[in-house]
């Protein structure tokens, strides 16, 4: 597989556009700043009284409705939450695009399961960092990027006649993508990865797996703040390894002892049955139940919290014994503090 590098992607194609970013949080707030300090012409669209209004102004930015900043953009890239983007794009986007005017995602989720249906002539790209945006805006700033995928669902009607796949590695230059690697793949690869990586492994399998182990030594006896080290703080630690140089990379740092009770131990928790668990999780996602079941899950409050279900699950979380001593540890380590990446009146 061909990896695009800086020289591979000419970042003039996308400072002689006028991009839109539809949406100011993590990965938005991400891309409009990258992009803007990389010499493009950006502004971000929010609706009237967004309360990140003020932020991208605040960080220097040109902010307008998301109809007006549409109307002027040479390629939009959509960055509100997925589930309120068929909505916008219908009501808003798709009504004053462009007729050569690009769509950009940074995630294939819409386009792949048919919830947003562009016009044919329409080319419709992907941008996607492979990492939150707080981590793509602080590794911008440090000079360093983020690997990131391109795709293209459609190469349509373009300003100044560059092909689609030109456009989205400029883009991706311009985000700091290139400076880590740019890997094509497709909307389809792309969104079933996604999800399935943040639900069987990153997010859903890591979350349930560090509790699981936090309450396993508390209702055997053992101290909270105890437990919680052991299962949860040195978990950062042990990804670092992991992230650095590959697993064997983590075996060759650990103690004997520790890798000893990987090999032996690591098999009886993740068991032929949670493979098979991991098998449905996958099917879900390929079928487009899981889609429709979160899409659902939202539309019954609309609020852009969440729906009932995940309102339920994130109350449980934050009333866990795990988050109460976390918070309190936390709060005594000085150096967590100094540089967050994520600071919720900034970004």
């Amino acid at each position: 597989m061909k990896i695009f590098y800086e020289d591979d992607a000419d970042i003039s194609i996308i400072q002689n556009l006028k991009v839109t970013i539809v949406g100011y949080g993590s990965q938005g707030h991400a891309h409009a700043n990258n992009l803007h300090e990389s010499g493009v012409d950006v502004t971000v669209a929010l609706r009237e009284g967004s309360s990140s209004w003020s932020k991208a102004e605040s960080a220097g930015l040109k902010v307008s409705t998301v109809s007006a900043a549409v109307t002027e953009a040479d390629l939009v890239m959509i960055l509100a939450p997925d589930e309120f983007q068929q909505g916008l794009y219908e009501s808003e986007i798709q009504p004053n695009l462009k007729s050569d005017a690009i769509l950009a995602f940074a995630h294939g989720f819409n386009i792949h399961f048919k919830k947003i249906i562009p016009g044919d002539e329409t080319s419709v790209i992907m941008i996607a960092p492979k990492g939150p945006g707080h981590t793509v805006r602080s590794t911008y700033i440090n000079g360093g990027g983020v690997p990131s995928l391109i795709a293209i669902f459609q190469d349509g009607k373009n300003p100044n006649n560059n092909t689609a796949k030109e456009i989205a590695l400029s883009y991706a230059k311009a985000n700091g993508g290139t400076r880590a690697g740019v890997l094509e793949t497709t909307f389809k690869e792309e969104t079933e990865t996604d999800l399935f990586g943040e639900q069987a492994v990153l997010c859903g399998g890591m979350t349930a797996l560090i509790k699981a182990g936090y309450e396993t030594l508390v209702e055997a006896g053992y101290s909270p703040e105890m437990a919680y080290f052991e299962c949860l703080h040195e978990t950062k630690l042990i990804v670092d390894l992991i992230h650095e140089g590959g697993i064997a990379n983590m075996h060759y740092s650990i103690s004997n002892t520790a890798e000893f009770g990987d090999y032996v131990s690591g098999p009886e928790v993740i068991t032929s049955d949670t493979k098979e668990a991991m098998r449905g999780i996958l099917k879900r996602i390929q079928t487009g139940e899981f889609a429709d079941n979160f899409l659902n899950d939202c539309r019954q409050s609309n609020d852009g919290s969440g729906g009932p279900i995940m309102k339920e699950r994130r109350s449980d979380t934050a009333s866990h014994s795990i988050e109460q001593v976390g918070t309190e540890l936390r709060s005594k380590m000085k150096f967590l503090n100094s540089e967050r990446l994520v600071n919720k009146d900034k970004n």
